[in-house]
């Protein structure tokens, strides 16, 4: 078959999906997470902000009425990668009980034009069959940055969709919350910073050596180890990442099965696979910090990441 072919045989069975798509809404999959905000880590001030924005408008509308706030609404996570803000958002659906639906750039963009709109608005449709629903927007500034660095018509229109989308939501739902994330929300279209649209900006930083420690267990939880000083690595791998810490057990795991290989029995994890692991690695949030600064100090206008600087003020990163 040549390239041709595979091409065209492609091309038909996005179209058969597409069509599929378009009779059967219930391809927009939907589920109710576990994870509650007791099961976060720390961030107490992040948790403390989504629970007056989000959670207590809709367990106690009564009062919040009395000030004219509903059950609904959208908020903007940001922060360095790998720091849990998708885990965050299903800890709000869990929360409150409600419906997770993960939109991902890949499952909205099509080949044809006018089908990633559609397939935009399909997913906010379902969010509005099944309320309470959480709506999460993963890597929002790939589907709504700014309309004036596009060059392409269609992507300017899936910014206008997005938009229309959240208006919707603001004028005639409730119990609809959408929770947008991305690492440089600074690239973002100015009209999602509106009021009424994600007009809720929090930031959501590295973990705590605690934080650290408790991740690190995690990771290594069912794995084989030796005596190790979780408490010391923790302190040892500041500014890291829940992703960074991840990719530490990972390099210890690979030194433990080197020597499996070596002298065919299973070894287990020792403090120095991990020390070694930590040491070859730097934190990756210290180059998103860096990035966050200049925003921050030279553009940020309305102040918006002034909690970037105080948090690396706190913290000693320069």
């Amino acid at each position: 078959m040549s390239d041709f072919d595979d091409l065209a045989a492609q091309r038909r069975k996005n179209l058969k999906l597409i069509q599929f798509n378009q009779e059967d809404q219930s391809l927009v999959e939907s589920d109710k997470p576990a994870e509650t905000f007791d099961d976060v880590g720390g961030l107490e001030d992040v948790k403390k902000k989504i629970r007056m924005n989000f959670i207590l408008p809709l367990k106690q509308p009564e009062l919040f009425a009395a000030y004219g706030k509903s059950a609904g609404g959208s908020l903007l996570l940001f922060g360095p990668p790998g720091c849990g803000k998708t885990f965050l958002a299903r800890a709000v659906a869990g929360e409150i009980e409600a419906n997770f639906i993960h939109i991902e750039l890949q499952a909205i963009l099509s080949m044809y034009t006018g089908q990633s709109e559609h397939n935009l608005h399909d997913f906010f449709e379902k969010a509005r069959q099944c309320r309470p629903c959480v709506i999460f927007i993963d890597e929002l500034d790939a589907m709504g940055g700014s309309r004036n660095q596009m060059r392409q018509h269609h992507d300017r229109m899936l910014v206008n969709q997005l938009l229309l989308e959240l208006d919707g939501l603001q004028a005639e739902n409730e119990n609809v919350f959408v929770i947008g994330a991305t690492n440089t929300p600074w690239y973002l279209d100015s009209a999602l910073r509106r009021p009424g649209r994600f007009n809720h900006l929090v930031f959501v930083p590295p973990p705590e050596e605690a934080e650290r420690q408790t991740i690190l267990g995690l990771k290594l939880k069912g794995k084989p180890v030796d005596s190790l000083n979780l408490e010391r690595i923790a302190a040892e791998t500041k500014y890291f990442s829940g992703a960074d810490l991840e990719q530490v057990v990972s390099d210890a795991v690979e030194s433990a099965m080197e020597r499996m290989l070596e002298t065919g029995e299973v070894q287990p994890i020792s403090q120095n696979d991990v020390k070694a692991a930590v040491k070859s690695r730097k934190a990756t949030t210290l180059e998103w910090f860096s990035t966050a600064k200049n925003y921050a100090t030279f553009s940020d206008v309305n102040r918006d990441y002034q909690v970037v600087l105080d948090y690396m003020k706190k913290h000693g990163i320069k």
